[in-house]
């Protein structure tokens, strides 16, 4: 989450500037893939499962080098789980790429297996994206071929069953298939300039919630406006984790050293109350990605 960047839009980018031979080797096989399922089906558009992160930007700025920005769409889907500064965000860094946003209205959270919030929540999830592409965006914006930002290290890990989905819905993942990993779409970001290259991971509200605890829309909104509270107070990204009364606020943790600062721990004890949590905590671990689903997948019995 990148905070400084709202009142700035970006500067336009040149999508063929040239990247350095390594990378161009890359963005050809990205490419390639896309050429040639376009190739194979009527309809002449691809859409992009996108979240304005840097790597559902950056397989937009291949795709669209590859086929063009007027056969690349971003689908943008919209919910209680999407930060409301993540989808200002989105659309400005789709600006910088001259590309074309279409928002999807969603409704996971009406699904009793995503808001249960079991380990597999992100599978619920994900079906319902691409359900929702399937069912409709596909025939509304001429779409023949739907693709996502999986990287090569996002295959690797065990938190990250959306991708069954993506598989099941037969939607294609070219940064992975290229094996480009997170590193390499860092570099391909900054080379083409775009403005989420530094942008910190912002996995989706939900993420917030111990699994096992019910999400609803009330939870989302409170964390939405508690980590908008953090981030106003300086910190350069921010999970707020929500225990019941309680929010444990994670932060850098080389920035953990700023709640010394009695003013900015007052307004952010004010501001994380207001939000609508009884007691708020710094957690002295820092920031930890994908805390809840590992802690839980490392409880399970190898093979279960």
């Amino acid at each position: 989450m990148q905070h400084d960047s709202d009142t700035l839009s970006p500067a336009a980018i040149d999508l063929t500037r040239p990247l350095p031979d390594r990378l161009e080797e890359l963005a050809a096989h990205v490419g390639c893939e896309v050429v040639e399922a376009l190739g194979n089906v009527s309809r002449p558009r691809i859409g992009i499962a996108y979240s304005g992160g840097v790597d559902s930007a950056v397989l937009g700025a291949l795709v669209a080098r590859a086929v063009g920005t007027e056969r690349t769409v971003l689908l943008l889907g919209v919910s209680p789980s999407l930060a409301a500064r993540e989808r200002t965000l989105a659309h400005r860094q789709a600006e910088q790429l001259g590309l074309v946003v279409e928002e999807i209205e969603r409704h996971e959270i009406t699904n009793d297996d995503y808001r249960k919030n079991d380990v597999d929540r992100c599978y619920f999830c994900k079906d319902e994206l691409f359900t929702q592409f399937d069912d409709h965006a596909a025939e509304d914006h001429d779409l023949g071929v739907i693709a996502y930002g999986e990287n090569a290290d996002d295959s690797k890990r065990p938190d990250r069953p959306g991708g069954r989905a993506a598989r099941e819905h037969s939607v294609l993942y070219p940064l992975a298939t290229a094996s480009i990993t997170r590193a390499q779409v860092r570099e391909i970001a900054s080379t083409l300039g775009l403005s989420s290259a530094l942008k910190p991971a912002a996995p989706c509200l939900a993420s917030r919630i111990p699994h096992g605890q019910e999400v609803i829309a009330e939870k989302l909104r409170a964390i939405d406006v508690a980590e908008d509270v953090v981030l106003a107070a300086g910190f350069t990204d921010c999970q707020v984790r929500h225990h019941g009364t309680v929010a444990r606020i994670e932060v850098p943790s080389d920035e953990i050293g700023r709640i010394a600062d009695d003013e900015l721990r007052l307004d952010v004890l004010k501001g994380v109350k207001a939000a609508g949590f009884n007691h708020v905590t710094f957690d002295l671990h820092g920031i930890q990605s994908g805390a809840f689903t590992m802690q839980s997948l490392s409880r399970r019995p190898e093979g279960a």
